[in-house]
């Protein structure tokens, strides 16, 4: 039923059923209300189906995903930058079109491999998921090939290679990568063999051999560096794992587990900072729970407890992803619904008395466990103070009316155009 109160237009749903002041206020409010049912005759349906193709949503943009894929991509532009060179090789007349198309080829071939093996998600049966060390091993080996075919790729071969292990290095153990290196220089002194064999120019040897010498100087040390290097990354990677719990913990109730009053507060400021930018509605909602003092007495404070965590459970259960619950102080807590309209903010929280009042709790207790809750809509340059006046006002509002209801307030005729 609809109802003016002190000027307010108001709605009220649960147990108690309120009496208009005026016959001409409730006859109008029954026609908005009539005509908000109308247009959103599946309101329950509609708002759950909102909320799986939100979290659908949110799986396509998984950033484990993402995480998985960008190391693809990386490689995929070492491939460019190598390909690019070679053909500027091919360009001064260093290198011959059958090297530059057998290097088109090898990348080409590499690159749908890898791409289907991500697609397909068979890189999900490895423990490392970015499959660094076969995405490596196989590009060390094409330009291994590349430089059998042509020996002047050697300039090519000792910075890729280095950008290579570089790569591997923060997934792929010291040992591994220590053994790769040690593979790299077999494989390279077996092409010199191979080009000694079929009468290359003994200076063109010669510099092959240089360049092998200073490849097994340098490549044991890099590996070496490298080992540390990955220690100082794992390092700061719990370090920053720690910190982030510390903060978590911080904006979180101990006793609950949903967020404390000191972090619910700040994200009201910034919720009401964001729908007065970007225009977006943005519904406050306080919920008490009805004679608790007597919950106490009858089942103790930690039975007391107990029935606050469920509670708190319930609601968290009944929410969007970017919705916020936190526990205001005691038996209060505070919803913040970003981005939702009066009637769908109304209907979560009809649901969240529903179920606090169908719930079947266990222990001492003689009667049932209630809420109240009041609710109303951000009228765009209001203060929080106001904002959150209007809604504990609300909530009183559902106290004084036998508690076990949803008192929603919604604003005066003159300011609901602005919402």
């Amino acid at each position: 039923m609809s109802v003016f109160f002190s000027g307010v237009y108001m709605h009220k749903t649960g147990d108690q059923r309120a009496v208009s002041n005026t016959e001409d206020a409730s006859s109008t409010g029954a026609r908005d209300q009539d005509a908000l049912q109308s247009a959103h005759p599946h309101i329950e349906r509609t708002k759950v189906h909102v909320v799986h193709e939100r979290r659908h949503s949110d799986l396509l943009c998984d950033p484990e995903w993402r995480a998985r894929v960008r190391p693809l991509r990386l490689t995929s532009i070492f491939g460019v930058l190598y390909l690019l060179a070679m053909g500027v090789f091919y360009q001064q007349g260093l290198i011959k079109l059958r090297v530059l198309e057998a290097a088109i080829a090898l990348a080409a071939s590499l690159a749908s491999f890898f791409y289907v093996c991500f697609g397909c998600s068979w890189n999900q049966r490895f423990k490392d998921k970015s499959l660094r060390l076969p995405i490596t091993v196989c590009l060390i080996g094409m330009m291994l090939i590349l430089l059998y075919l042509s020996p002047l790729t050697h300039i090519l071969f000792l910075p890729f290679l280095f950008l290579m292990m570089a790569y591997a290095m923060h997934r792929v153990s010291p040992r591994m990568v220590f053994t790769l290196s040690i593979a790299t220089i077999v494989a390279y002194a077996a092409v010199i063999l191979l080009h000694w064999r079929e009468g290359a120019a003994v200076q063109a040897v010669q510099l092959e051999c240089m360049q092998l010498l200073a490849l097994g100087i340098t490549l044991p040390g890099f590996t070496s560096l490298a080992s540390r290097v990955q220690h100082l990354h794992n390092a700061l990677f719990k370090a920053t794992r720690k910190i982030r719990d510390i903060e978590e913990d911080a904006r979180r109730d101990v006793l609950l587990g949903c967020f404390n009053r000191r972090y619910v507060v700040a994200a009201i400021e910034q919720q009401k900072r964001l729908a007065d930018d970007a225009g977006i509605p943005l519904c406050l909602a306080v919920m008490d729970l009805d004679h608790f003092k007597r919950v106490n007495d009858e089942a103790g404070h930690l039975g007391g407890d107990e029935v606050l965590r469920a509670f708190a459970r319930i609601a968290q259960d009944n929410i969007r992803q970017h919705d916020i619950f936190g526990r205001y102080g005691g038996e209060e807590f505070l919803l913040i619904l970003p981005d939702t309209q009066l009637l769908s903010a109304l209907n979560v929280a009809e649901r969240i008395r529903e179920q606090i009042e169908h719930f079947h709790w266990e222990g001492k207790l003689r009667n049932r466990v209630t809420v109240s809750i009041g609710l109303t809509q951000y009228i765009p340059g209001e203060s929080v103070l106001d904002l959150f006046s209007r809604t504990d006002t609300a909530m009183y509002m559902a106290k004084q009316g036998g508690r076990n209801q949803v008192v929603v307030e919604e604003p005066p005729a003159d300011q609901a155009t602005l919402v």
